[in-house]
Formats: structure tokens, sequence, C-alpha cells
């Protein structure tokens, strides 16, 4: 990407992690979980995560793996919001790095508890790529 700083890079690599489905759980049909909300496939429809924090009656009222769900979410606006500042004007890489990794460990969680159910499987595609962007883009910072 010729003309954009490795502030905006590390920004932009964020940004489409938040693109990608987080945890694909088949069961049958398949359900899409995203770091904005979940989307089934059959009927096709999108529930916000905010819409589904409300259906559920609060966080403290979802089973605990799912609790894990809105922390990631949590971590990786802080990760951008982190992110964000280094392109406007500093950013602590270690800070940043920790945030991408905290949201991926996260949200290993809510992989786990999803795939206990008989007959279902739960793919952790998102944790994969947060743990991978944060070796590839942070852990050079880190380790130092």
């Amino acid at each position: 990407m010729a003309g954009v700083s490795a502030p905006q890079r590390r920004l932009l690599v964020l940004l489409a992690l938040g693109l990608v489905p987080w945890t694909v759980v088949v069961e049958g049909d398949v359900t899409l979980l995203f770091s904005f909300g979940l989307v089934n496939a059959n009927p096709l429809h999108l529930t916000p995560l905010d819409d589904y924090l409300r259906f559920a009656r609060g966080f403290a009222a979802l089973p605990e793996y799912l609790q894990a769900w809105p922390v990631s979410v949590g971590c990786y606006l802080a990760a951008i919001a982190s992110a964000l500042g280094g392109v406007a004007w500093r950013e602590d890489r270690r800070v940043t790095g920790g945030l991408v990794v905290l949201t991926g460990l996260s949200h290993v969680g809510v992989a786990i508890g999803l795939s206990r159910g008989i007959g279902r499987i739960a793919l952790p595609l998102g944790p994969v790529l947060a743990l991978a962007i944060a070796w590839w883009l942070y852990w050079p910072a880190i380790r130092r």
C-alpha cells in the first residue's frame, strides 16, 4: 500500500478484523458471530449485538461463554481506539497488541462454549486471526 503509513496500515488491518466472522457455528444451518452481531443463514437475518443483549435481558442473563462475546468486542474497540491514536498522534504498540491478544483470547471462550452442543461445530476464526495479527504487527514491539 503505497502512500499509507505503518500506523494507518495497522489500523486498516484491525478494522478488517471486524469484517470477518469471529466464530462460525455449524449446526445444520450456519450462524456467523461478528464483532457487531450475529448472522443466521436460514432465514438470512442480522441481529446486532446490542439487540441480542437486550433480548437476552442483559449481560448477566447470558451463559458465561456468551458473556465473553461483548467483552471481546470491548477489547477490540479499545484496540481500534489505540491504533487510531497512533494515526492521529502516538501509539504504544504494546498496549494495542495486548488488547488484540485479549480480544482473541476472550473470544476463544465463546467458540469453546458454542462447540459444546451435540452436533454443533464452532470454528474460532476471529481468535485465530486476532492472535495472528498480534504476532505479525505487534510482537516485535512487545519483544523489545
